[in-house]
């Protein structure tokens, strides 16, 4: 049995819940199209207990299947657009901080 990385014991709750919603997603969007989850499972290359693991959001299911799977329902594309540093609010906000600090700076030494 392969040993399991120590990042999947520490894996937050709400990265598990959204990966359960993936997961969940992908069921319902195969379910949809009427595809079995054998035919699902060939057109992904991966067995059906790996599609069933996938479906209910198991982290230990690589990327690049989630990603294919995406593909499948022509959603990859929104994959690109989770970590675009133009929606990086955190970086933006130290970003505003640090010229405030050197406005105020700049200010003091006129």
């Amino acid at each position: 049995m392969p040993q399991l990385s120590p990042a999947l014991d520490s894996l937050p709750s709400s990265a598990a819940a959204a990966l359960r919603k993936l997961g969940g997603d992908l069921a319902t969007a195969r379910k949809r199209r009427k595809e079995p989850l054998k035919g699902w499972a060939q057109r992904l290359n991966i067995s059906v207990p790996t599609l069933m693991k996938l479906e209910k959001g198991d982290p230990t299911v690589s990327m690049g299947v989630y990603v294919t799977a995406l593909w499948l329902i022509n959603r990859q594309q929104a994959l690109g657009q989770l970590a675009d540093p133009a929606n990086d609010i955190e970086a933006l906000e130290n970003e505003v901080s640090s010229a405030r600090a050197r406005h105020r700076r700049g200010k003091a030494d006129a």
